[in-house]
């Protein structure tokens, strides 16, 4: 039988694939394993103790974890049975975002990870009415433990009680609320019932080419949509969970672990790729020669071997003498990664493949439970530069407008409390209006070309769309971040965050020596190096899209500087507003002089 609510899943793991290892979380340097049992009785005894302390259907709880852990999991599934709604939240956000979410949502109870979250929650309670605890995953003095709820679950007819209130939730039935980050205005409460995020799950699950047999690295954060559905999906499909200790540890991690399977942002993968371009730029002599071939033939790879036999032969040279290492780097068993929250440069994921690493690029939304579209390995389902055919038993279709229509059993309930954005979102007819502009390539392959309200109208009345341009200009060793503007300009321009790891290098090369980030981006040099790598991309655009003018920024963009959200998607109103002043630089100011006879 399939599930039809999310704590039905560990229950059929443990029927089809019971696990010694379900999950595992690193403590004190060495991996603890939670079997399939252990991950069921604990849930349960925590949801009959939730019971004990009055929670019941509807009421809402929230978690806010630093790190992935089984902790998470075990509140999670209790919440669940209990009836009532996990509101996961990115500890990243502000403490006004925190009180704004924690009373809209009516929040009961809330779970965090460490002493520093609650310490900022307890600054913040008095705020919150319908707080009555708060308990952490860590033992931190003076808190109360999540273990603490244990025993009380231990009480006589608790589990009789547990097992009456789950046999009245429905598949219907609000499981959590979703709070989206939001790159402008304040953070809405996405509702998603357990039929949305399992249609998801199962619909997915023949796509994803890993068994029972093998494990995944998770380390996205689990308050996110997107890991939390491939969370579901891994226990229904029996692969086995490890958690990353923390983003610097990915790498470790990855070799210890040797999964078959992660899931990431392109950011995530754009790091990977800027650390080996980093390695190879160190190389000299035969071995340079070697890891460049290699990179220009893996920049041309296609799937389904068109490129021809000649092609086949040198890629398996090139496999055998550098991208090998590659996939050592990886763990050596990766069979895919799958990417997702933002778009990938065709170019990185041409490399990876051509390393012998598929990566899967996939489309979705909080309000979609994510996935709509995705590319997978059943023949004929991979397109490069486009997010893949669209999840079976999902609709789509393109507006007059261009922008992206959804439709079915993973589409929202709604947003939570707010009825009139609901209904703008959810036309007649139950389309899901995605925000976002695309195309179908071949009849078969969607093709995401911006965010609607990305576009910018030029003075003279032409249309941008950013995004391509953006991906584009990334796929420069040196422009770690960057955001395109010119809405209501005469001319298309850049705000850059250089990738100083790479500048750096560059600038040793050349026996440039600066006191810092802020004098470095100052240099003639430099400007004249981003001057050439943006006359390079720009020739892949029309004239009006071509950047004229860029500014280099200093600091990188950060979910703390409130650049970015915790999605890593950059808030365009934020920057726009935080470098005004370079804003008006580029477009008020008389052209800077000319730099004569540049040493780049």
């Amino acid at each position: 039988m399939e599930p039809t609510r999310i704590f039905d899943i560990p229950r059929l793991q443990q029927q089809k694939y019971p696990k010694t290892d379900a999950i595992a979380t690193k403590v004190a340097g060495k991996w603890t394993l939670i079997s399939t049992d252990t991950y069921i009785k604990t849930s349960e005894q925590v949801a009959c103790g939730m019971l004990d302390l009055g929670i019941k259907k509807g009421d809402t709880i929230a978690t806010i974890s630093s790190t992935n852990r089984s902790e998470w999991n075990y509140i999670d599934m209790a919440i669940q049975m209990t009836g009532a709604i996990h509101v996961p939240v990115y500890p990243t956000i502000s403490d006004s975002d925190f009180r704004f979410i924690f009373n809209e949502a009516g929040i009961k109870c809330i779970f965090v990870s460490d002493e520093g979250l609650f310490k900022r929650v307890v600054s913040i309670c008095n705020d919150i009415p319908t707080l009555e605890a708060i308990y952490t995953f860590n033992e931190v003095k003076g808190a109360k433990s999540w273990k603490d709820i244990l025993p009380m679950g231990n009480k006589p007819g608790l589990a009789q009680a547990l097992e009456e209130v789950k046999n009245t939730i429905t598949s219907d039935d609000t499981a959590t609320i979703i709070y989206t980050s939001g790159t402008t205005g304040i953070p809405k409460g996405v509702m998603l019932s357990h039929q949305n995020i399992l249609s998801n799950v199962i619909a997915s699950h023949p796509l994803v080419p890993v068994s029972y047999t093998d494990k995944a690295l998770s380390f996205l954060p689990l308050c996110h949509i997107y890991e939390r559905m491939l969370n579901y999906l891994y226990q229904y499909s029996g692969i086995s969970i490890y958690y990353a200790e923390n983003f610097d540890t990915i790498g470790d991690n990855l070799k210890e672990v040797k999964p078959a399977i992660f899931v990431a942002v392109p950011r995530v993968l754009e790091k990977i790729y800027s650390k080996i371009m980093a390695v190879g730029s160190q190389l000299t002599g035969i071995k340079k020669s070697l890891f460049d071939w290699s990179l220009d033939l893996g920049a041309k790879y296609e799937h389904y071997h068109a490129n021809g036999v000649w092609y086949d032969m040198k890629l398996f040279v090139a496999r055998k003498l550098v991208f090998s290492k590659w996939k050592a780097a990886v763990g050596g068993k990766l069979k895919v990664v799958v990417s997702g929250g933002a778009a990938l440069q065709p170019k990185i994921a041409r490399l990876f493949w051509a390393a012998g690493i598929p990566v899967l690029e996939g489309y979705g939304l909080t309000e979609t439970s994510p996935v709509i579209a995705v590319n997978n390995l059943i023949p004929g389902n991979l397109c490069f530069g486009t997010v893949g055919p669209v999840l079976p038993g999902v609709e789509v279709k393109i507006a007059d407008d261009c922008e992206i229509l959804c439709k079915g059993p993973n589409i929202m309930k709604g947003y939570y409390k707010h009825q009139d954005t609901t209904a703008e979102a959810i036309s007649s007819g139950g389309w899901f209006h995605t925000g976002d502009i695309g195309m179908m390539v071949d009849n078969k392959f969607l093709k995401i070309t911006d965010r609607k309200k990305a576009l910018l109208k030029t003075s003279g009345g032409k249309y941008i769309a950013p995004l391509p341009i953006e991906s584009a200009l990334k796929e420069s060793p040196y422009i770690e971040q960057v955001m395109v503007i010119g809405d209501g300009q005469k001319f298309t321009a850049a705000l850059i965050v250089p990738n100083f790891q790479n500048l750096e290098k560059w600038c040793e090369a050349k026996k440039l020596k600066f006191a810092g980030h802020a004098e470095m981006i100052t240099s003639e040099q430099i400007l004249a190096l981003f001057n050439s790598e943006i006359e390079k991309y720009n020739k892949n655009f029309g004239h009006i899209e071509q950047v004229k003018r860029f500014e280099l920024i200093a600091n990188e963009w950060t979910v703390e500087g409130g650049e970015i959200t915790p999605k890593l998607d950059i808030k365009r109103k934020v920057i726009m507003q935080k470098y005004n002043a370079l804003v008006d630089k580029i477009y008020n100011s008389i052209p800077p002089p000319e730099i004569k006879n540049p040493s780049i």
